[in-house]
């Protein structure tokens, strides 16, 4: 009964964080009216693992000062501390809570690293709050969140990069630059792949909170669980309350650039998939197998295969794409999958960057050797850039960008829950006539962490 209970959510009417109620919008456009050479002043939240890209980042962005990092876990805030000193040659503020975060209004920016449950609540507070946002991929654990963030970062004028850093990466543009020129011709279909292997959770017992832990905040909108290893640190992806396994955790890039290298800017009208847990006996939720297919009003496809067991590759890819047109295709691979960390003597991983082919004439175009810059620093200094102008437009991965394609993510993510073909109205975000699957839309949140029903 857990789908058909989903119909009674709880209704959404005041933004609000533990302790603190935020129905009135605490706007402090602090960057307004900045030039150039301004320095922003950034708050990184959430530490522990992509939060240190971020602020590693961020610390080679010129005339950008980390005032301040936040998490919920006290013991990671002294080695991150150490490490921004030596990289800025300044000392960062802690906080724990990010409330305090959003009350500081010498802070201009966040950059949010958190589990992807909280996303949308702090995006949303932050543009409230008078705050630009660098959010992580995907945006939003549900459709309906996703374009909660757009509404806000509109109606509150502010710069919303989404973390898809792949639109920042030379090799990449490079290829949407070919195929802007008609290297491919036209382009009928395109396929992500996150042919990733991932061993076994297992299954863990409950125990006790670790010190300097705040585990109610952790779980946030989330229902409230005894705490457990396996929720915790990364493996949260692998739940749905907390994740959207790895077609919203890896998958969303590849995802991003299939719809990019597309020309879509709207939903897909179907989505058929499957998607199944096998092998491994433990305490993971979300699929390790997935094949989807979505496909949009004029006929074009774009699918999406995971594989999160032993496998082959697909032209030598094995977390990358594939793009068809009627010229011919083409593959981008990505190095940067976590897989140089693993030996697979029999294949050839493909690396960064990009190649085209005829199909009778082989390979026409290369990028196999791109440009060695810093996607990730790239990234941020745009989102960096746009905060000074005030431009949002110029954006490289703006925040509606960033909700079409994390929207992909739970569409599939649906499809393969209810093991069945889905038909989508993108205007409505909402599937025709299909009151079951509408329910996957939204979800349950846990006072006080609510999402508001106007931002």
């Amino acid at each position: 009964m857990e789908n058909i209970d989903r119909r009674t959510f709880v209704k959404k009417s005041t933004v609000a964080t533990a302790g603190v109620m935020m129905s009135t919008p605490l706007i402090h456009n602090s960057m307004a009216n900045s030039s150039a050479g301004d320095t922003v002043n950034i708050a990184v939240i959430g530490i522990r693992s992509r939060g240190k890209d971020h602020y590693r980042a961020l610390a080679k962005v010129p005339n950008v000062n980390i005032v301040a990092i936040c998490d919920i876990d006290q013991q990671l805030l002294p080695e991150a501390v150490s490490e921004i000193e030596k990289l800025t040659g300044s000392k960062p503020a802690t906080e724990t809570e990010y409330r305090k975060i959003l009350e500081n209004k010498d802070i201009d920016a966040v950059s949010i690293a958190t589990p992807n449950h909280w996303h949308a609540l702090m995006a949303i507070w932050a543009c409230q709050a008078g705050k630009d946002v660098y959010v992580e991929k995907p945006v939003s654990h549900t459709v309906e969140e996703g374009r909660k963030i757009v509404e806000a970062a509109r109606k509150y004028n502010r710069v919303v990069q989404t973390g898809t850093q792949s639109r920042s990466q030379t090799a990449t543009i490079d290829a949407m630059d070919f195929m802007n020129k008609d290297g491919l011709g036209k382009i009928f279909m395109a396929r992500g792949l996150c042919l990733k292997p991932r061993g076994s959770i297992g299954h863990v017992k409950n125990s006790n909170i670790p010190d300097g832990v705040n585990w109610d905040a952790f779980l946030g909108p989330a229902p409230y669980r005894p705490f457990n290893e396996n929720r915790f640190h990364y493996k949260w992806h692998w739940f749905w309350d907390t994740g959207n396994g790895d077609f919203g955790n890896q998958g969303i890039h590849q995802a991003d650039i299939a719809r990019w290298a597309m020309g879509k800017h709207t939903h897909p009208v179907r989505i058929q998939g499957t998607g199944n847990y096998f092998i491994w006996d433990s305490d993971q939720e979300t699929p390790n197998m997935q094949q989807l297919q979505f496909e949009y009003e004029d006929g074009s496809i774009l699918q999406f295969e995971v594989r999160g067991l032993g496998t082959n590759t697909e032209a030598g890819i094995r977390v990358g794409n594939l793009i068809f047109g009627s010229k011919g295709w083409m593959s981008l691979g990505n190095e940067d999958d976590g897989l140089s960390k693993v030996h697979y003597s029999d294949i050839k991983i493909k690396p960064d960057g990009f190649s085209s082919y005829k199909e009778e004439d082989g390979p026409e175009f290369n990028n196999d050797d791109p440009a060695t810059a810093n996607s990730v620093v790239n990234h941020f200094t745009n989102f960096i850039d746009c905060v000074r102008s005030r431009k949002w437009q110029n954006l490289n991965a703006d925040i509606l960008e960033g909700h079409l394609s994390t929207s992909l993510c739970h569409l599939g993510n649906i499809a393969s829950r209810l093991q069945r073909t889905l038909h989508f109205n993108p205007n409505a975000e909402r599937f025709v006539n299909d009151p079951e699957a509408d329910t996957y839309l939204t979800k349950m949140y846990r006072a006080p962490y609510l999402l508001p029903d106007k931002v």
